[in-house]
């Protein structure tokens, strides 16, 4: 196997990280605290390309492949998750679900702004009671002939008051269960849609997170994905790939967090010596190293399978619940090798452990990916 990057991928990853230190990591402190949406920063993304890496160039996307996608994000995560989960949104679930089922007219009028960031995309599925559970959503669109009329609520949708675009699943006839599902594109600013406040988060506080709430709005025929009755295979092909990017998003967390940490045990001293030369701290970084490598290999694996049209169900799925729980175990060990600075902000590992811990959560918590993969190796 070759594990040798391409020059244009090299290219992308150190583009990726020049920004990353150069635009996100100024003031990336100051807007976790302020909960402040990185709007200036994203703009900048889309000019560069960012925000529809793998769409069609047709439509203002790069034609890139995933594997270019998956170093992006991890650079981008080691600085600013709270701006990466936006790219990961707009890239993998918004321009990703268009790209590949919208229809000439949808891709014309939605994605080519997408792509290029001058608006930005949300895609609405979890519920208060439903979470991600697409067949037990309560949100409906009753077909009126040459509109649809939607009613219900979404909850925890990222870039929920951010967007323009919003992609929504709904139970056009609950009888049929999965097979009465569609999806839909909202624009903002449609009658009867409305936006909830900001969510406090614990962590990711720079994304907007927002509930959404349809009173009766009226959606054109034409904004239908897919044929009807196409909803939830769109939404758990969309997801698939959504996985892919957030479990890149983790990894690129972790290894943030590893990097400073390294760095700080070549500085901080105690009992005469670097960190680095106590054994204790010695061993906490060789376990992060390893733990982030096997990871690594894990989020490429499912990034080749995507590229390749091999099926990326399983292999994202594994990359996502074990790069989130690498992401999580390392950033509290960076805090630790830390010590005392590792609990104050200016360090970012604290940010960084926080921040770790929503990786587990969205595009389906952890016990779903265990859901998604013993199917998978229990199907024969």
């Amino acid at each position: 196997m070759d594990f040798k990057l391409t020059e244009e991928h090299e290219m992308i990853r150190q583009a990726a990280r020049d920004f990353a230190n150069n635009e996100l990591k100024p003031g990336v402190i100051e807007r976790d605290e302020k909960q402040e949406f990185p709007k200036e920063q994203i703009k900048k993304l889309g000019e560069l390309g960012f925000m529809g890496m793998m769409a069609s160039p047709e439509y203002g996307g790069g034609g890139m492949d995933t594997v270019s996608y998956v170093l992006a994000m991890e650079e981008l995560s080691k600085i600013d998750a709270s701006a990466s989960v936006v790219v990961s949104v707009n890239n993998s679930l918004v321009c990703w679900g268009l790209d590949t089922y919208g229809t000439e007219e949808q891709k014309k009028k939605y994605l080519s702004q997408l792509t290029t960031g001058e608006k930005i995309g949300a895609f609405c599925l979890s519920e208060p009671e439903a979470g991600s559970d697409a067949t037990s959503q309560k949100t409906t669109a009753i077909d009126k002939g040459d509109h649809y009329v939607i009613n219900g609520t979404k909850n925890w949708i990222t870039n929920g008051g951010s967007a323009d675009i919003y992609l929504v699943i709904a139970h056009t006839d609950k009888e049929k269960k999965h097979r009465g599902i569609n999806a839909f594109i909202l624009e903002k600013g449609m009658e009867g849609f409305e936006i909830g406040p900001k969510e406090q988060k614990m962590g990711i506080r720079g994304s907007d997170t927002h509930s959404l709430t349809f009173n009766d709005v009226k959606v054109p025929k034409e904004n239908r994905i897919g044929e009807d009755g196409f909803g939830f295979k769109f939404a758990m092909k969309t997801l698939a790939g959504g996985r892919i990017g957030i479990a890149a998003q983790a990894l690129g967390i972790a290894a943030g967090a590893y990097e400073m940490a390294k760095d700080y045990s070549k500085i901080r001293k105690a009992f005469g010596t670097e960190i680095k030369n106590h054994q204790a701290i010695a061993f906490k970084l060789a376990d992060m190293h390893t733990s982030i490598e096997a990871a690594r290999h894990m989020v490429m694996k499912a990034a080749w399978d995507k590229d390749n049209g091999h099926n990326y169900d399983l292999s994202g799925a594994m990359a996502k619940l074990y790069a989130s729980q690498v992401a999580m175990d390392v950033t509290v060990e960076a805090v630790q090798v830390h010590g005392g600075n590792g609990y104050v902000k200016e360090y970012h590992v604290e940010r960084l452990m926080r921040d770790a811990k929503i990786t587990q959560i969205y595009e389906g918590t952890s016990e779903i990916q265990k859901i998604v993969i013993s199917r998978s190796i229990l199907a024969d």
